[in-house]
């Protein structure tokens, strides 16, 4: 039987999920902020109308200007983003509607930058906890339509329909119901692609938007995907794009005619992936239950410069913190730390080291961490910190007893675990450390808030 797989992709994920919850809970309402600055906005539509509370829709012409209050904004329909508190530093678009890609905006500016690009431009902070129950809600549809579904990130999705689609039609019958659905039932829109391996079903997804269904099977792809440039490719990120040009390679169609040879030559082993993309070669499976982490990570930008070590330490124990119960949570240990430092110039440089024994410990990340940070800073002012773990292991591993140790590593362990259960049933902010009373840095700090 021919694989027949479906990339489900949200449109604009976080903006939209934005807009849904504000236009069925607060009516469509501005941002405070901006309600403030601006008496009138101006609209830059995608299809020249301004949605009013309820369902009721006024048309305006492009480029008009019509007043805020009173009318339930839509923001899809307007110059938005969802982006990061810019008086934290944590100063990123994360998402943005369709009217703010027309004045340049991408995922990735600055909020300093997005401004200059469109002055009145709405930006909204993010609400993690109302994306996972978008996403989660989105999976219970998906899941109705098949028993294998595989998470990809938090707003896209691999359906293996292999075996169930002829039950809800054709393909693309099968695939504009469940996209319908989801626009009915949840208010936010998808695009599917539909091909017979993920890596094909993925680039279609990626075609014209929003709220549409293409297929790109083997056979289209000379059609389809070759005449697409080398950034549109799965995998090819600016760096590698910008080699690729330098090679002369300015589509994805001239990737798959070059020599894998010479891709691997000059790319190394991702050369050889790249020209199996650009050919529509892909052999993974659609996975329903997702492969377990190999290693964690917890990174913070921290609202201001970071000058001194004992700071920097500071935030080293907040992340190791937050790190840890993540851990202890999976039932994982690792064997590996790292530390990572962002600069001002925004330069980024990290070093590691392997431990003696697997660990879920906070302090046993902690003090690996902050051995390694001397070694690494070249006192520069901070303002990015990270600590990042390896080799993960799963289930009940015991510890080498040394006859040199000095630390009761079960007394830790049954203080680890209580503070979990504690912060679990009362909230994270129910037990901290002496040492963040008073301090401009938060006692658990990165991961998502």
């Amino acid at each position: 039987m021919k694989n027949l797989i479906f990339h489900i992709d949200v449109n604009s994920a976080f903006l939209s999920w934005e807009a849904v919850y504000r236009l069925a809970h607060k009516g469509g309402s501005l941002p405070e902020a901006d309600s403030k600055r601006l008496t009138e906005y101006p609209i830059a539509h995608r299809d020249g109308f301004l949605p009013e509370a309820g369902s009721r829709r006024t048309t305006v012409s492009s480029g008009s200007h019509i007043a805020c209050r009173g009318h339930g904004l839509d923001l899809r329909e307007i110059p938005s983003a969802v982006g990061g508190d810019v008086t934290k530093r944590h100063g990123i678009i994360l998402a943005k509607s369709i009217p703010a890609k027309k004045h340049g905006i991408q995922t990735g500016d600055t909020i300093l930058e997005a401004r200059r690009k469109c002055p009145n431009i709405v930006l909204v902070p993010p609400n993690y906890d109302l994306y996972r129950e978008c996403s989660a809600a989105f999976l219970d549809i998906l899941r109705e339509y098949s028993d294998v579904v595989e998470p990809y990130s938090i707003d896209e999705a691999f359906v293996d329909m292999t075996t169930t689609c002829h039950l809800f039609g054709a393909p693309e019958e099968a695939a504009a119901r469940i996209k319908d659905r989801i626009r009915e039932e949840l208010g936010f829109t998808v695009n599917i692609g539909i091909s017979d391996n993920k890596l094909l079903a993925k680039m279609a997804s990626d075609f014209r938007k929003p709220d549409l269904v293409h297929t790109l099977y083997r056979e289209e792809i000379r059609e389809k995907m070759w005449p697409l440039p080398v950034p549109d490719l799965f995998f090819v990120g600016r760096a590698t794009a910008k080699k690729l040009a330098s090679m002369g390679l300015a589509t994805i169609g001239d990737i798959a005619g070059a020599d894998p040879a010479w891709l691997r030559a000059v790319l190394k082993k991702p050369g050889e992936a790249i020209w199996g993309f650009a050919n529509g070669i892909d052999l993974s499976p659609v996975l329903a239950a997702p492969t377990p982490n190999k290693g964690y990570g917890n990174s913070t930008t921290t609202p201001f410069d970071v000058t001194d070590a004992e700071t920097a330490n500071l935030v080293l124990l907040a992340l190791s913190e937050t790190l840890g119960s993540r851990l202890r949570a999976n039932g994982a240990k690792i064997g590996v730390v790292s530390v990572a430092i962002r600069y001002s110039d925004l330069s980024y440089f990290s070093h590691q080291k392997t431990l003696t024994s697997p660990t879920d410990l906070t302090l046993e990340i902690y003090h690996a961490a902050k051995e390694l940070f001397p070694g690494l800073w070249d006192r520069r002012p901070i303002r990015h910190l990270g600590v990042h773990t390896g080799g993960a292991r799963y289930g009940a591993y015991g510890r080498q007893i040394s006859l040199f140790d000095e630390i009761n590593y079960e007394k830790l362990a049954v203080m680890d675990r209580t503070v979990d259960t504690l912060r679990q049933r009362f909230g994270r902010d129910a037990v901290k450390r002496a040492v963040f009373l008073n301090q401009p840095v938060s006692h658990m700090c990165g991961g998502v808030p």
